[in-house]
């Protein structure tokens, strides 16, 4: 389970950003500016943030205070919308907002860069394949359209060839899962599909099972639990039980 190499070429494909036009949005002259300057941070490119960054200095009126007269127009603009003010939260961060933005553009050329074209992106991987065959006419939770757990761990080690069989792998396997997902979360791509999901898991729950070799490999298992926020989940219990021993 690999995600596919980054060919540096694919990844011009991405469009060319063009400066977004100034527009009229709530009549507001300063307010309309951050808007506009907002849009043009989310391009994500370097060049374009450090002139809208710099446009921002030059605007008189502090941006918590323009925040706070832009939650009053949404509001005044949706008197049966009880949380239209929503929309305004986090308006003055606009260091936040590059942050994030070249983060995404980032994420977007290592997708195309990885898969050559969005289609590509969103196509079945052989790894999420392999889950679907699987997992075929699998019992599935009554209440829910979940896989059962027991059931789909039958039918992940009936399959021998694509086991796990170190701590080492279900990392391995845990992060090509996320990657995955990370990736394609760029594009507004939903949850999982079932079977990606169940295996996912699968590959989780076998924290558990697999003893680890060396001290080394606990350590990294109980970092991956704290740093992907895992120690509430119901299986954790188990999987530290099995770290110590």
């Amino acid at each position: 389970m690999t995600l596919p190499p980054i060919q540096q070429s694919a990844s011009t494909a991405l469009a060319v950003p063009v400066l977004p036009p100034q527009q009229e949005v709530t009549g507001d002259h300063e307010l309309d500016a951050v808007l506009w300057l907002r849009q043009v941070i989310e391009t994500g490119q370097a060049a374009l943030i450090d002139k809208a960054m710099e446009a921002a200095k030059r605007i008189k009126t502090p941006l918590k205070t323009l925040e706070d007269r832009y939650a009053k127009h949404l509001v005044s603009q949706n008197p049966r919308k009880p949380f239209a003010a929503f929309d305004s939260f986090g308006f003055a961060d606009l260091d936040g907002l590059a942050k994030s933005s070249v983060q995404k553009l980032a994420r977007q050329h290592e997708a195309l860069a990885r898969f050559g074209t969005v289609d590509s992106l969103f196509a079945n991987t052989p790894a999420e394949t392999f889950a679907t065959d699987v997992l075929r006419g699998c019992k599935r939770d009554k209440s829910s359209c979940w896989y059962d757990d027991v059931a789909a761990d039958k039918r992940f080690n009936a399959r021998t060839d694509l086991l796990p069989h170190t701590l080492s792998d279900c990392l391995y396997e845990l992060a090509y899962w996320h990657d995955l997902y990370w990736l394609r979360s760029v594009h507004d791509y939903g949850d999982q599909t079932n079977e990606a999901y169940a295996r996912e898991q699968f590959a989780f729950r076998c924290l558990g099972r697999i003893r680890p070799r060396s001290k080394a490999e606990a350590i990294a298992v109980f970092r991956y639990l704290a740093e992907h926020e895992k120690m509430d989940d119901s299986e954790t219990e188990g999987i530290l039980l099995n770290l110590i021993g």
